[in-house]
């Protein structure tokens, strides 16, 4: 992790729940704010650590995890540019209930818990829109829960595509190309199942010309492929 670095106001006009907002507000509140920059597989917030911070991407993407009491690592969610986390443990107080782990190249807006209090929840509008992608969090994690207790390993696999395709995936011409670069071992974490079933599954929908691996671990989804 590098040291904090000065406020930069230009990623806050791309977050979704800060766009009413005009140019002086946003300025106000990029004072607040500070950046940090993570390299890939770096931990930036620890199970059980006191959230002292609401993070906000403004660059790359991380995974959310939980580690079984035999050190299986389970993938509970990944979040991309303008995602944020971190905002139960200001709200309510309590520690971290999982592990963020950096993907790649991430850099971070940090703010802290009193001025989250002081210039967000203060301001209804924002805290609406809060309560919104929260809501939608929920959800995924409800969509998660399915995926992952889906009856046998084609269909785990198969419903993760799906679910990530909604989520992450561009239109072309050929069909929805997930923009999210996953290994093989990641998936594995996302559906509970080892890497060789994920790489054997992987290989045989695309003998079936139901997916296509690209460069750069990226999965196109043939327009045959149910979405």
């Amino acid at each position: 992790m590098k040291p904090l670095g000065k406020p930069n106001r230009q990623p806050l006009a791309y977050l979704p729940f800060l766009q009413h907002l005009p140019a002086e507000q946003l300025n106000e509140l990029a004072d607040c704010i500070k950046t940090r920059h993570f390299s890939r597989n770096q931990v930036i917030l620890r199970a059980d650590e006191t959230d002292r911070y609401m993070y906000i991407i403004t660059s790359g993407t991380v995974k959310v995890v939980q580690a079984s009491d035999k050190g299986k690592e389970s993938i509970l969610a990944i979040h991309k540019k303008g995602d944020f986390f971190g905002e139960m443990g200001i709200l309510d107080g309590q520690t971290s209930p999982a592990t963020v782990i950096a993907l790649e190249e991430t850099t971070l807006a940090l703010i802290s818990r009193a001025d989250f209090h002081d210039l967000f929840l203060a301001d209804p509008a924002i805290s609406r829109q809060i309560i919104t992608f929260l809501c939608g969090r929920l959800r995924d994690s409800w969509l998660m829960q399915r995926v992952q207790s889906s009856g046998n390993a084609e269909e785990r696999v198969v419903a993760l595509l799906r679910h990530m395709a909604a989520r992450h995936g561009v239109q072309d011409q050929r069909g929805t190309i997930l923009t999210m670069r996953l290994t093989h071992q990641e998936i594995a974490e996302f559906v509970s199942l080892s890497r060789e079933t994920v790489s054997r599954l992987l290989a045989r929908l695309a003998r079936n010309g139901t997916i296509e691996i690209l460069p750069g671990r990226k999965i196109l989804l043939n327009k045959s492929f149910n979405i």
